[in-house]
């Protein structure tokens, strides 16, 4: 496996974040930059790539008029052979495109996997952190997503205890977790950075013992949707990228399926 960043910087100034002002605006790469690379990569030998931005949905490389996104980028490295796959991250809901799902659908060696952070279940949480969408806004990509690509994987990121955040604010997080039922989460406190929006305007006003409560609740829900998520996968079979020994065994192997999930299994099975 190998990574290759497509692009720097990030525009979209969410409050609690202070990666705009450390790493400035969003610069793509030239496209035939990154295809080259990735070329070089399969012919060594690697056989998954994953392209990496603060945002890929928003990677944009203009020349003379033409315009190449991210949907376009990602077609053409499914391209150089189906032996590779092709995996991305991270992405922002605001900037997924109907063109992306699409183009994921249609390669097979295209993983069937989207990290898709949502950060809050509430309207009113999302405008504050300024996400730029709303909570109907990000059900409706979950549901363009499941349109096209049903046995796609999704997982997520979430923040819990956010200034002013309320109970209701945090139950609206619990509804959208189990409406989407995430097959697995990134989950944090929230922590205040310095010098980002949210530490000049707001005041980090939920007590540490409450966002420990309302964490706990998030990762017992997680629990329960990522059992539910591998309880409906036994009896499928499913293509692995062998990437090594098991850490809890010299006789197994593990590697990840197209959803990015690992698997185990015996080396004489293989």
């Amino acid at each position: 496996s190998a990574f290759i960043s497509i692009m720097r910087g990030c525009e979209n100034f969410c409050s609690y974040c202070v990666v705009p002002f450390t790493r400035g605006k969003e610069r793509s790469r030239d496209y035939r930059t990154i295809l080259n690379e990735a070329k070089d990569l399969f012919e060594k030998g690697y056989r998954e790539i994953t392209l990496l931005g603060q945002n890929v949905n928003s990677y944009c490389w203009e020349e003379e008029g033409k315009i190449t996104n991210f949907a376009h980028l990602m077609e053409m490295i499914a391209k150089i052979s189906p032996l590779l796959r092709v995996r991305f991250s991270t992405s922002h809901p605001k900037d997924i495109s109907e063109e992306l799902i699409k183009t994921i659908a249609s390669y097979d060696n295209i993983c069937n996997y989207i990290h898709l952070p949502v950060q809050s279940g509430s309207t009113r949480m999302l405008e504050k952190m300024n996400r730029k969408y709303t909570r109907e806004d990000y059900m409706n990509k979950i549901e363009m997503i499941k349109k096209y690509i049903p046995d796609c994987s999704i997982s997520t990121d979430i923040i819990t205890g956010f200034c002013s955040e309320t109970l209701e604010d945090h139950n609206d997080t619990l509804s959208m977790m189990k409406w989407v039922g995430y097959d697995y989460a990134f989950m944090f406190n929230y922590s205040e950075r310095p010098n980002t929006i949210a530490s000049k305007k707001f005041e980090d006003d939920i007590p540490a013992e409450e966002k420990t409560r309302r964490l706990e609740e998030i990762i017992n829900m997680q629990r329960e949707l990522s059992h539910k998520s591998n309880l409906r996968d036994i009896g499928k079979e499913f293509e692995v990228l062998i990437e090594g020994k098991s850490k809890r065994s010299e006789d197994k192997l593990f590697g990840r399926t197209s959803q990015n999930k690992v698997v185990i299994f015996n080396k004489e099975d293989f």
